[in-house]
């Protein structure tokens, strides 16, 4: 939670709770696209 609220605005901004929910899934999804960026790539050397 600490990195999303970090990354993204910590307060959801709609007032219907369906609304909320799909917003937050939405930020989630935006937060695990920028973290897929950062992993690198590792493969194995024989």
């Amino acid at each position: 939670m600490f990195r999303y609220k970090q990354l993204l605005s910590p307060k959801l901004t709609l007032r219907n709770y369906n609304a909320q929910v799909a917003q937050a899934l939405a930020k989630m999804k935006a937060m695990n696209k920028v973290i897929r960026v950062d992993v690198p790539v590792c493969q194995q050397i024989n």
